[in-house]
């Protein structure tokens, strides 16, 4: 009699364990059903103006954090007037559009989804005050020109600009928030 309960148990043990994978694999099918339904007639956040979805900036920034730490580069060459002036000339024919420039900003920028940011305004980010990027490791900023930035509209120029120019203008940016020389301030402001 023992062995029969004994069997008894180990045949029900099985069809529990069919059940449960059954009703698992059936609530995947409803769950991947729900979110299908509500991308096709829900009323997403798709319009700039729409809010976020909860937890958006995380579950972008995260992943994004994480590339850059593991690619970034340091600078093949130093900083001087050269390097700004050539910087200058590729921010103001590639950036100065969305990001600005001294003293003049762009309208539209704001109305972007993020918000491109001006460049060449102070700033308060994690406890740092700073102008544009400036704060910024230059290794970050020149991935970011390099490579551009999904679900914004920070396009790649790795296929645009040459490998030096991205460093210049990197490098313009990093010492955004330092005097410049007047050459270079020049190529910035004059339309």
């Amino acid at each position: 009699m023992a062995n029969h309960q004994s069997f008894g148990r180990d045949s029900n043990r099985g069809g529990g364990t069919g059940k449960l994978l059954l009703g698992f694999l059936l609530g995947i099918v409803f769950v991947a059903g729900a979110a299908a339904a509500y991308l096709r007639w829900g009323s997403l956040p798709v319009a700039t103006a729409d809010k976020p979805f909860p937890y958006e900036k995380a579950i972008v920034s995260v992943p994004l954090k994480a590339r850059i730490g593991s690619q970034m580069q340091t600078a093949p060459f130093g900083v001087g007037e050269d390097v700004y002036e050539g910087g200058a000339h590729v921010y103001r024919t590639q950036c100065a559009s969305c990001h600005g420039t001294p003293g003049h900003d762009v309208a539209f920028a704001k109305q972007m989804y993020p918000a491109a940011p001006q460049l060449w305004k102070k700033h308060t980010h994690h406890n740092v005050t700073g102008i544009g990027v400036s704060d910024d490791e230059p290794g970050e900023t020149y991935w970011k020109v390099a490579n551009g930035i999904r679900l914004t509209g920070m396009p790649a120029y790795n296929h645009v600009l040459s490998d030096t120019q991205m460093w210049q203008v990197t490098l313009l940016l990093k010492n955004a928030d330092q005097p410049l020389p007047d050459p270079v301030m020049h190529i910035l402001t004059t339309p």
